[in-house]
């Protein structure tokens, strides 16, 4: 094969003069090879999917022909003009692209660019959409969807794509990953079909296929992968990175890990977690343990503040970063020393995401992974699955123990106490259902040792527990309803609740249940059926009390009848008397009925 020539002046003839200046002002004298191997056939017409290692260099490759393809169109770009989309998964690798964007916008003064994520208001992009234009987009696909779907106060994104020249995904698998398939799809039918597309990824997974075969028309799919290792199977990380695991029972993680980061002050060092409660929990303890360096986090629920994060690290030159696999993807921050793998990722293709974050660009790096003792199987699984073999580190001996001062935390502070109880419930729910479940099975979780690593007061009730084993846990007899928070304005709110609910417990109030609109109907319904079954029976017993008084008067007159008769055969009346009382009954009740009958 022949050798591809590397330097960016190889591209003069194929790149006007003001876009190799402002790669020459980024100080980048030759091409990575997926630049190499993507730029000329890009920016002369091509649709594109590429697959190449993470840290290689995927932006420059596609940011360079999108302001190129642009840069030579014969009809310039109006203010609120859309000529090229950049879809990403992340808030923080937009953020990222759109500083290498408008590092060339800058030589090229006739675009703008606008960025659309998440953690903003909405109203936001529209106005400064309106006022500024962006001829170059860089957006999260939920946000833009988003924006796609408003038309308010004049502003009409689907009218401003007409004009689209070109469309990127970054990060293309981890767009499916996240369940942004949907969103693609949406924003897909709002763009013109005649348009140049790039897609771009680390690995190219079933998903990512089917997404080539819908959105680009005959790709000329690039492979870029790392020279082949001593075993002859290409590896997926960098060769500049040196990858290794601790095997470290449960109790001992965090010890080892405050234990190493204290031998290692003056280095940039990112610490990935499974869960957002377990980086929340962990930086608060980190933050009291090592107060002299500055400990950052970051996850997907910070929402507005994950950006100023962000940028903060970046520009630091040692320091920590605790965060979530948000962070293991795409973004690229200059010169991290270490990344830790506090626990094993959700997925194999993570793994080699999150070791990523170092070694970039021909920068060295190294990477190391805690593995508890029945998780060893786990090592020669990434060697296999994802061409990653992995060199052990032995744990340090005389390691201060630290899961006693994470109790006295919590018993010193509420907030740390509840983070340390939602920190172990989303872990345990979170290797519950990982990936690799054949390997790291729950049943083969020590859960007395997993307790005592988090430094919990007591285990919580949870239905993954049930019938486990918690013999060895030692819980600390302390009355957690007293445990007070040290923020001294959530502790006054707290006893303020407090002494409410015990005024309610004296006053007994019981509390209204909302009863369903079905069930109201149905009780009104039968409250009326039983109030007209009642004024029926009322009129029935009227109906029968007339009667009987009609049938007591008729026994009177029968029994009158029959005395006067006895009176006759014992001879106390005579003949006379009698036909004179007898006729004279009956005459009236014969004249009664002749008057009824008149």
């Amino acid at each position: 094969m022949k050798k591809m020539d590397q330097s960016w002046e190889s591209l003069q003839n194929v790149l006007d003069k003001e876009i190799l200046n402002a790669v020459n002002d980024l100080k980048f004298l030759k091409m990575t090879p997926v630049q190499a191997a993507t730029i000329p056939h890009f920016v002369s017409n091509k649709d594109v999917a590429v697959e190449a290692i993470t840290g290689s260099g995927k932006t420059l490759a596609f940011v360079v022909p999108v302001m190129q393809m642009l840069h030579v169109r014969e009809i310039p770009l109006k203010k609120q003009e859309i000529g090229a989309i950049i879809l990403t998964p992340t808030r923080e690798l937009a953020f990222q692209i759109n500083e290498v964007v408008e590092h060339f916008t800058k030589f090229l003064t006739n675009f703008s660019s606008c960025l659309f994520i998440g953690g903003e208001k909405t109203v936001a992009d529209i106005n400064k959409f309106m006022t500024d234009g962006g001829n170059i987009v860089i957006a999260t696909p939920g946000r833009l969807e988003d924006l796609f779907q408003r038309k308010e106060n004049g502003f009409n994104l689907a009218a401003s794509v007409k004009s689209l020249e070109v469309l990127v995904l970054d990060e293309a698998d981890r767009l499916l990953d996240m369940g942004f398939e949907t969103s693609i799809n949406t924003i897909l039918s709002y763009l013109p079909k005649l348009r140049r597309t790039g897609l771009f990824s680390a690995t190219q997974t079933d998903e990512v296929q089917n997404l080539i075969r819908a959105g680009l028309r005959n790709p000329l799919q690039i492979k870029v992968k790392e020279k082949p290792s001593l075993s002859g199977s290409s590896q997926k990380t960098p060769m500049m990175l040196k990858n290794y695991y601790m095997l470290v029972e449960a109790d001992e993680k965090f010890s080892q890990l405050v234990h190493f980061l204290q031998h290692h002050k003056k280095e940039k060092i990112m610490i990935f977690f499974s869960t957002c409660a377990c980086v929340d929990y962990f930086s608060k303890c980190l933050q009291q343990i090592l107060k002299k360096m500055q400990i950052l986090m970051i996850h997907s629920k910070l929402k507005s503040k994950r950006n100023r994060v962000f940028e903060t690290f970046r520009q630091m030159n040692n320091g920590i970063l605790i965060c979530t696999d948000v962070m293991a993807r795409g973004v690229d921050i200059p010169e991290v020393h270490w990344v830790i793998q506090f626990d094993p990722p959700s997925s194999a293709s993570a793994f080699v995401h999150r070791c990523g974050r170092t070694a970039r660009i021909g920068h060295e790096g190294n990477a190391l992974v805690f593995l508890l003792p029945s998780e060893d199987a786990y090592i020669k699984f990434i060697e296999i699955n994802q061409k990653v073999p992995l060199q052990q580190m032995d744990k340090s001996n005389n390691v201060s123990e630290m899961c006693t001062r994470l109790q006295t935390f919590a018993i010193n502070d509420r907030a740390i106490y509840q983070k340390g109880l939602r920190a172990f419930v989303s872990y345990i729910q979170s290797y519950a259902k990982h990936e690799c479940n054949m390997i790291l099975r729950m049943k083969d979780l020590d859960f007395s040792r997993m307790a005592t690593g988090f430094g919990l007061l007591h285990v919580p009730k949870m239905p993954e527990l049930k019938g486990k084993c918690l013999s060895g846990f030692q819980s600390i007899e302390v009355d957690v309803s007293t445990i007070p928070y040290k923020d001294k304005a959530r502790e006054k709110l707290r006893l303020e609740k407090l002494q409410a609910g015990e005024s309610l417990k004296k006053v007994k109030i019981v509390p209204h249940k909302p009863v369903a609109w079905s069930k109201n109907k149905l009780k009104k319904e039968k409250k009326k059926l039983k109030k007209e079954g009642k004024n029926h029976k009322a009129e029935k017993r009227k109906h029968d009390t007339n009667d009987n008084k009609l049938e007591d008067e008729d026994d009177d007159e029968f029994d009158n009848d029959i005395r006067l008769i006895k009176k006759l055969k014992k001879g106390k009346i005579t003949q006379e008397e009698f036909d004179k009382d007898f006729a004279c009954e009956n005459n009236e009740d014969f004249k009664d009925s002749n008057e009824t009958q008149d």
